[in-house]
């Protein structure tokens, strides 16, 4: 955007939040000639008395990227442009001493994954990511934080591509530790540890998986149990690791099949009938041919 040219009103007013909030960090904002950056100037904040003071624990100029800001701007209600504004600045200023999250080249290296449930997410709007299964997404992640809409905005890739470089970024770290789930007496089972569920995709590379995958729980945020689906015995172990999940408390509670690269939720609903609790299966269709296969 050259800003000698005719700006749209939309950029004014932005541009007039930025510099409002800008003040109220205790800075003064430049604009780069092209509407893309500015730099905040000074660093002087007031304390709780008012009085101004120098904050000497962060830099006195610091660079904001805005292009991506802008975008998301432009998707977004007016009323909700206060905010947005006030998180991106806050955000930079409290992080001003680290590499810029908005900068790809800063932190290419530390882009990762991390999978949650869906309804551990407050706002999926706010996040960069994508659904892994029904009730799971992956988030992009820069140093264990959730990369926002307006960072990656102003990335040269598409977030899709980005979560690509994410991934290969975790492919290439320390490999996983294999084990045996000892806890799940009576059922097959191996633990990955230092994994999510991410890492299904090269779980051939750490077990036998089988032409019928394999069934998956998320015990904890670090590591991931999987039985495989070889015969009749699997309808034993969707109950083992329910139950299991469910003592364990991870990010879900819920039991998975892998299959063919796709993550798919297993029902399995714990009810009280007659006075006893039972486990009742709705396995999904697909699944559902796999143990009329294995039951015949």
């Amino acid at each position: 955007m050259d800003r000698t040219s005719p700006r749209s009103v939309e950029d004014v007013d932005v541009d007039s939040l930025l510099a409002l909030v800008a003040e109220s960090l205790g800075y003064t904002c430049v604009f780069a000639p092209d509407g893309a950056s500015l730099t905040l100037l000074g660093g002087a904040g007031a304390d709780g008395d008012g009085h101004r003071e120098i904050r000497r624990e962060i830099p006195r100029e610091i660079t904001v990227r805005v292009s991506g800001l802008r975008r998301e701007a432009g998707r977004r209600a007016r009323e909700d442009w206060p905010m947005l504004v006030s998180e991106h600045l806050a955000r930079r200023v409290a992080d001003a001493a680290l590499p810029d999250p908005c900068d790809l080249d800063q932190v290419r290296t530390a882009l990762r994954v991390t999978v949650e449930a869906v309804d551990d997410v407050p706002d999926l709007s706010r996040v960069v990511g994508r659904h892994l299964g029904s009730d799971l997404v992956e988030l992009l992640t820069v140093r264990s934080r959730p990369v926002r809409p307006e960072e990656a905005g102003c990335w040269p890739i598409p977030p899709a591509q980005a979560l690509e470089v994410a991934l290969a970024n975790m492919r290439g770290d320390r490999r996983l530790s294999v084990s045996r789930a000892e806890e799940l007496t009576g059922v097959r089972a191996w633990r990955l540890s230092g994994a999510t569920a991410s890492h299904l995709r090269w779980l051939g590379e750490y077990v036998a998986v089988p032409r019928d995958g394999v069934l998956v729980v998320l015990p904890d945020r670090g590591s991931v149990v999987v039985h495989p689906v070889e015969g009749i015995g699997v309808v034993r172990a969707i109950e083992r690791l329910r139950m299991h999940a469910l003592r364990s408390g991870g990010p879900t509670t819920q039991v998975y099949w892998w299959h063919e690269g796709r993550l798919t939720r297993i029902r399995a609903d714990i009810v009280l009938q007659e006075g006893q609790t039972r486990l009742v299966v709705v396995p999904p269709p697909d699944f559902a041919r796999v143990l009329a296969r294995l039951a015949g």
